[in-house]
Parts: structure tokens; C-alpha cells; sequence
């Protein structure tokens, strides 16, 4: 069983990597344009020119917002297109676990965004002259912020099996994860009140602390001792561990009502 549960993840990887392959024009067309809204953003923030000094900070949180994008924008797509095409169904009769392949697919999108992801903060890196150090210390907070992004993804997923349409509420997330996230400023400007509902975000506190390794060049060490890391690791594992619990619930909820294949 444990064989064809790795095959099941290899396999979602590798068709992940066709898809963008096969419709490289259309992502090709998607890099530019979060590339040109980071460039319009970065003029917008410095009041119509780019302020160099900001730049690296706003890229790093740029780069985790794109993450969460995909994230929520693939569990969400592709649940209901499946669902529209009446493909749906034949995931639950797979002699793999669902929970496998959803998993295979949410790890598609990782190692799929980070290619794209890479391009794209390369070409930026390249254009402005950035000086960005990404050491190995940044994986693993890096890595924790993943966790709690997709888990953010699969609630949004959850609730595309239950209740089908929900681009509105992922359309709302992603804004509010743009703006109200320390993506594009520092948590430390806002004012308490918008302060105190961006770390209940599962960006927030992954971004921050990547500035501090990436930006201010901290040692991880250092992230442990203040306590940043084990917060970190706290907020993303309930965001998980949330996303799961949602996700199988809405699942349980769309079997029962006789709707889980039907859009």
C-alpha cells in the first residue's frame, strides 16, 4: 500500500510538471504578469520611482504571497473543473487513499511554483540589481510557511467540494494576503488593530521571519531563541492541521448530501 501511495504522489508531481509544460505560453504570460504587478506595486509604493532599499524586503514577501496564490488557486481550480467535467467522482474510486492524491497535488504545485517562482524572482533579482543571500537557514522556515499556506489551501478546497463556487472568498483571501500580510510592509507599520489580525494570517509570521534570515542575514539560532521559530512552527502546524480537518469535513458533508461529483 505504502508503494502505491508513492507512486500516486511521484505521478501528481510529474503531471504537474506536464501541465506546465504543455501550457508553458499561458504560464509564461502568468510570470509576466506578477512580474509587472510587483513593478507597478514597488512604483506605487515609492511614490512613482523604486525605492532600492525596499525592494529586497517586498520581493521576499512577493515571492510567499505568490505561493499562497497558487496554493489557493490550484486547490480551488482544480476541485471544481473536475467537478464540472464529472471527473471528480473517479478520484474516489481510485484504489489510492483521496488524501494521497490531493496530497501528490499539493506537492505538484510546490515543486511547479517554484520553478515558475524562480524565474520570475530571477528576472527581477536581475533587473533591479538586487543583492538577496538565500542560505540553507531559509528552507526550513521556508518550509514551515508552506505547511501553513497549504493548509489554508486545502480549507479553500474543502469548501469547493461542499459548496462548489467559492472564487469570491479565494479572490478575498489572496487580496487580504497581499495587503494585510507584511507582503509589501512591515507588520511593524500598521496600526495595532491591522497588526493584530495580519498575525492571525499564515503568511505573516513566515514572511518576517524570512526577512530576518534572507535581509538582515540572522542566524536560525537566533530565530529560535526569541521564539519566532517555535511561533512559526505552532501557527502553521494549526493552519494544517485546521486545513484537514475543514477539508474532510466538507468532503464527509458532500458524500452525504449526494453532491460531491456534481457542480
Amino acid at each position: 500500500m505504502f508503494r502505491l501511495h508513492l507512486v500516486v504522489l511521484v505521478n501528481e508531481i510529474h503531471k504537474g510538471l506536464l501541465h506546465v509544460w504543455r501550457y508553458r505560453v499561458n504560464f509564461a504570460a502568468q510570470l509576466a504578469m506578477f512580474a509587472g504587478l510587483f513593478v507597478g506595486i514597488g512604483f506605487l509604493m515609492g511614490r512613482g520611482r523604486m525605492d532600492a532599499a525596499a525592494l529586497p524586503g517586498m520581493l521576499v514577501g512577493f515571492v510567499v504571497w505568490y505561493y499562497a496564490f497558487m496554493a489557493i488557486l490550484n486547490m480551488s481550480t482544480s476541485l471544481a473543473t473536475e467537478a464540472q467535467t464529472g471527473t471528480l467522482e473517479q478520484t474516489y474510486i481510485s484504489p489510492a487513499r483521496p488524501a494521497w492524491i490531493f496530497t501528490g497535488r499539493a506537492l505538484a504545485t510546490v515543486v511547479s511554483t517554484t520553478l515558475m517562482g524562480g524565474v520570475m524572482a530571477g528576472v527581477l533579482v536581475l533587473i533591479f540589481g538586487l543583492r538577496l543571500t538565500v542560505g540553507l537557514a531559509a528552507l526550513p522556515v521556508f518550509g514551515l510557511t508552506l505547511a501553513g499556506v497549504f493548509g489554508f489551501g486545502f480549507m479553500i478546497g474543502g469548501a469547493t467540494l461542499a459548496f462548489k463556487r467559492v472564487e469570491a472568498v479565494g479572490n478575498l483571501v489572496q487580496n487580504m494576503l497581499l495587503f494585510m500580510n507584511g507582503t509589501l510592509l512591515p507588520v511593524d507599520h500598521f496600526p495595532n488593530w491591522m497588526a493584530a489580525i495580519s498575525n492571525t494570517l499564515p503568511t505573516t509570521r513566515g514572511i518576517s521571519a524570512l526577512r530576518a534570515i534572507v535581509i538582515d542575514r540572522q542566524p536560525l539560532s537566533r530565530l529560535w531563541d526569541d521564539g519566532t521559530l517555535a511561533a512559526l512552527a505552532i501557527h502553521s502546524a494549526l493552519y494544517l492541521f485546521a486545513g484537514w480537518l475543514t477539508f474532510t469535513w466538507c468532503e464527509r458533508y458532500a458524500r452525504r448530501h449526494g453532491t460531491l461529483g456534481h457542480y
